[in-house]
């Protein structure tokens, strides 16, 4: 239902901005993702996907008055709220007429509140997936491509369970995704009969977590899941449990899914597993041949996620023929869902011609995009075992 309050995201917009009349020749979307800090090796990927997707765009001419698209990147360092908020102000200042992000929950949350409500400004992130962001006030203005981790948590507990586990320790990073990733991990697996030892906080940026490792490994568990993030605090707890030998084996939630992390522990991370957002549709093998062309890794973590964030903001542009905010976000829902003609990666300018001509599309992308509830992707996951140094896809779900 919040998505039907546009009101008041019409009053906000505020007077001066590149919103008014008549179709500027250039659209900006903000790029927010966190280039610097726990999740830094994803973050160029993640920018590239979404920037493909301009690209395309601007290349087809088909674009409301054959309008270009200029991304604008800003860092939001994935865990610094004062950052990420004065970033995302900046790219207001700038004009952009979207914002693909933020990217970790807790920045995303203080990017809603303290930016995007207050210039009516549309944010769609392809990798916050705080439950909590479900139900957080939006004016309906908030959407993402990626799932919420209420299912990540019964994905989870279904992969534990298929492999004979049936106890687990976990452990979290201290903020909003963390807290909330691992609660849903707890409650699914107790349903499932699973046992939790223990359930505790680490912080990022630490040189030493051996007194995290150490009550870990006190509570015990037939494995360690790490509901952290693979370039700081996730990493640093992973090598302290192999050289305290606390554990071999860990389970890997997706802020811990990407190459740098079984390149940085090496060989003693295989056998470890997890699950990722991620899909096997036609469309996320068209979007990986693309990305390969383009220079980067187009099955990295929400790449693919980016661009169909990208793409939703253009089409739904399309569909309402304006570039403002007000305008356009009632159209989200409509152009990423059916009835329509299926639209894949490759495919932006096809579908700009159906909208331009009054017809309907339903956009499929790069992760088979279907948002339900408050504006969020229904998802299905990518099963992951580390096999050889290197994260190998088992099967989706």
């Amino acid at each position: 239902m919040k998505k039907l309050l546009m009101a008041t995201a019409a009053v906000a917009l505020t007077a001066g901005t590149a919103f008014a009349g008549g179709h500027a020749k250039e659209v900006k979307l903000g790029v927010l993702f966190g280039f610097t800090g726990p999740i830094e090796s994803l973050a160029p990927a993640m920018g590239d996907g979404a920037e493909l997707a301009m690209e395309e765009v601007t290349k087809s001419g088909k674009l409301l008055d054959s309008a270009t698209v200029t991304p604008v990147r800003a860092d939001t360092g994935c865990i610094d709220n004062g950052l990420a908020v004065a970033n995302g102000e900046k790219l207001v200042a700038e004009g952009v007429n979207g914002i693909i992000g933020g990217d970790c929950s807790g920045v995303t949350g203080a990017i809603l509140q303290n930016v995007a409500i207050p210039n009516g400004m549309v944010m769609i992130s392809p990798s916050a997936t705080s439950p909590g962001l479900s139900t957080m006030e939006d004016n309906g203005l908030f959407f993402r491509t990626s799932p919420s981790d209420a299912r990540e948590g019964q994905v989870m507990a279904e992969i534990l369970k298929e492999r004979g586990i049936n106890s687990i320790a976990l452990t979290y990073t201290n903020n909003d995704y963390g807290k909330g990733l691992a609660d849903a991990i707890k409650t699914s697996f107790e349903e499932v009969g699973g046992e939790v030892t223990i359930v505790t906080a680490h912080e990022d940026g630490k040189g030493d977590y051996s007194a995290e490792v150490g009550a870990l490994a006190s509570a015990g568990g037939d494995v360690l899941v790490v509901a952290g993030y693979l370039d700081q605090g996730g990493l640093g707890i992973i090598q302290g449990a192999l050289d305290s030998g606390a554990f071999e084996t860990f389970g890997l939630p997706g802020g811990m899914i990407g190459d740098s992390l079984p390149a940085n522990v090496g060989a003693d991370l295989d056998g470890s597993f997890g699950q990722i957002a991620g899909s096997d549709s036609k469309g996320a093998e068209i979007f990986a041949e693309m990305a390969k062309e383009r220079g980067f890794d187009g099955t990295s973590a929400y790449a693919s996620e980016s661009y169909d964030a990208a793409a939703l903001f253009l089409l739904a542009m399309q569909a309402a023929n304006s570039t403002n905010p007000a305008d356009y976000v009632g159209k989200i829902l409509e152009v990423a869902n059916a009835p329509g003609e299926p639209i894949n990666p490759g495919e932006l300018g096809k579908a700009l011609e159906i909208l331009a001509a009054g017809g309907d599309i339903d956009y499929q992308g790069a992760t088979g995009v279907e948002l339900i509830g408050p504006g969020e992707s229904a998802g299905s996951y990518r099963e992951i075992e580390v096999k050889d140094g290197k994260n190998e896809t088992l099967r989706f779900r």
